[in-house]
């Protein structure tokens, strides 16, 4: 697709600075902006007070206005329908509720935009902008940390393993220009310093901390203390940022330090409990009592390559051979409508096991004795395609422009985990699956896209970009749950940006520590 549109938005701002409706006193918005997208225009104002406004459109140079929405926000994303006119003027006035829209006095400006282009590329740069602003615009911000959600009922809690995604999408948020690369060490040196000074259980960080406190925030009954897998993935996007700033200025090589004593003191190797097992939790109330071993193929490959790599408290191989390759899911060797799978669970599992490990550790070229890993995981992803495609279970909207399973939140029954061949498979769909697949499925992944966002926009993309997950056969209303995860969120960014230049792959995988421990481990790289 390579139509372009010329876009002409205007937006008439009120003169006066305090008008008053129905009694109640409205700040009139200041700080308008307004940007033109391929089938939206986004509108963005301050409005911190919260106030009630009205968002009027008008197509025919200002002769008649149409209510849009009415918000509380401080954006609005105007979605319209596609035409072939390719000279398109809006004109918007945004107005506090109650006033009449005719009546206003205002004062004009004009924001020219020239070449709005629907091309594959401005999608990619559009929905990797918007997700990137879940870890900047929406960051902790004291602490710097990725929120859990960004609908979350416990306050402020932080996530670790979330924020380790975030940092690398931050720091391809930078090398994009939606922020400056010093804007992105500000987050990032916040999210250090809160990482030193929070509590930690051998090294190992917590799944969740109160970012008010400090303190952890329990994720289950015997789950208050470490974490390794969360901390294997914190760990992998703080190793990326160790790179990206280890050449750059003194407070910029200063925190690559800082990293790396971070790094460092992480215990891996206690973790083992002295056997040939990884186990992932341990916590000061309940000892090793959740017995939780770290054993695939999932998404905690990354977990063991890290123990490995560890310069200060290593695992032997014999770990990894005896834990993680020793499970009834690890071999596979099973084809699933004529895909043959390597490793895992029948249908592969959910998605995110072929995301969480490889934002940093590049598939490509990635072997062993046992398979070859970007081949494993673009079958798991064509596997959840042509699923969706035969449709056994006969639901709604399912096809090869609609398919990707993961965990993820659902419209039904709340957060739970999607996968072909289960119950779980209810027809959600969860945009993560499909877009952070894209490093595989770079054709199949696009069609996906492209459907979120021109056929189902309007409801499936909101100010981070697409929404948690939907559910195409429900009644309406109810298809859709607005919520963004940033464990969702982070890989999308991410894997856009490997797609597009492969650079959190080229950062976290130039980690001299990184390449020792794959050797250890019987892995072959070529990348």
């Amino acid at each position: 697709m390579n139509n372009k549109k010329i876009i002409l938005i205007t937006l008439l701002v009120l003169t006066i600075g305090t008008l008053i409706a129905k009694d109640i006193n409205y700040i009139v918005p200041s700080g308008l902006k307004a940007t033109a997208y391929p089938a939206h225009n986004e509108l963005s104002w301050n409005n911190k007070a919260g106030f009630i406004y009205e968002i009027y459109r008008s197509t025919n140079a200002g002769k008649k206005f149409v209510k849009c929405a009415e918000t509380c926000a401080d954006s609005y994303l105007d979605f319209y329908a596609k035409t072939a006119d390719t000279n398109i003027n809006f004109v918007y006035r945004i107005l506090p509720k109650g006033l009449n829209v005719k009546s206003a006095d205002a004062d004009k400006f004009e924001l020219n935009i020239n070449d709005i282009a629907s091309t594959d590329e401005a999608l990619l740069d559009m929905t990797q902008r918007y997700t990137t602003r879940y870890f900047y615009d929406f960051a902790e911000s004291v602490t710097g940390m990725a929120r859990e959600r960004s609908n979350d009922v416990n306050g402020e809690i932080v996530t670790t393993g979330g924020t380790g995604f975030g940092i690398m999408a931050l720091i391809a948020g930078a090398e994009r220009n939606y922020f400056s690369r010093n804007d992105a060490y500000k987050t990032i040196h916040k999210i250090v310093s809160f990482l030193e000074r929070t509590e930690r259980f051998h090294g190992a960080w917590s799944h969740w901390y109160d970012a008010e406190t400090g303190k952890p925030f329990s994720f289950s009954k015997y789950d208050d203390g470490g974490d390794l897998v969360e901390t294997a993935f914190l760990t992998q996007g703080l190793l990326t940022a160790r790179e990206y700033f280890k050449n750059g200025n003194d407070n910029e090589t200063q925190l690559a330090c800082r990293i790396t004593n971070l790094w460092e003191t992480i215990e891996w190797s206690w973790y083992t409990q002295g056997t040939d097992s990884l186990y992932w939790h341990w916590s000061k109330n309940y000892g090793f009592k959740m017995n939780h071993r770290i054993k695939g193929f999932d998404e905690t490959m990354i977990t063991y390559v890290l123990a490995a790599s560890s310069p200060t408290y290593p695992i032997e191989r014999s770990v990894y051979e005896s834990c993680y390759t020793n499970s009834t899911y690890y071999f596979n060797g099973k084809s699933y409508y004529g895909i043959k799978l390597d490793l895992g669970m029948d249908f592969g599992g959910p998605l995110f096991f072929t995301h969480y490990s490889f934002l940093g550790l590049n598939p490509n070229g990635l072997t062993d004795n046992n398979t070859n890993y970007f081949e494993r995981n673009r079958a798991h992803a064509l596997i959840h395609r042509a699923y969706a495609i035969n449709n056994p279970k006969k639901h709604s909207g399912y096809g090869a422009n609609c398919w990707g399973f993961t965990s993820s939140d659902d419209p039904i029954v709340g957060y739970t985990s999607h996968h072909p061949g289960t119950n779980d498979e209810n027809g959600t769909v969860s945009p993560t699956a499909a877009l952070s697949s894209i490093v595989y499925t770079p054709e199949e992944s696009m069609q996906v896209l492209r459907h979120l966002y021109f056929d189902l926009g309007k409801k499936t993309f909101g100010k981070y970009g697409f929404y948690d997950a939907f559910n195409p056969g429900l009644v309406e209303g109810q298809q859709v749950v607005k919520s963004y995860l940033a464990i969702d969120q982070g890989p999308i960014a991410v894997m856009i940006e490997n797609y597009r230049s492969g650079l959190l792959w080229k950062l976290f995988m130039q980690n001299k520590e990184i390449q020792q421990g794959l050797e250890k481990l019987g892995f072959k790289t070529t990348k």
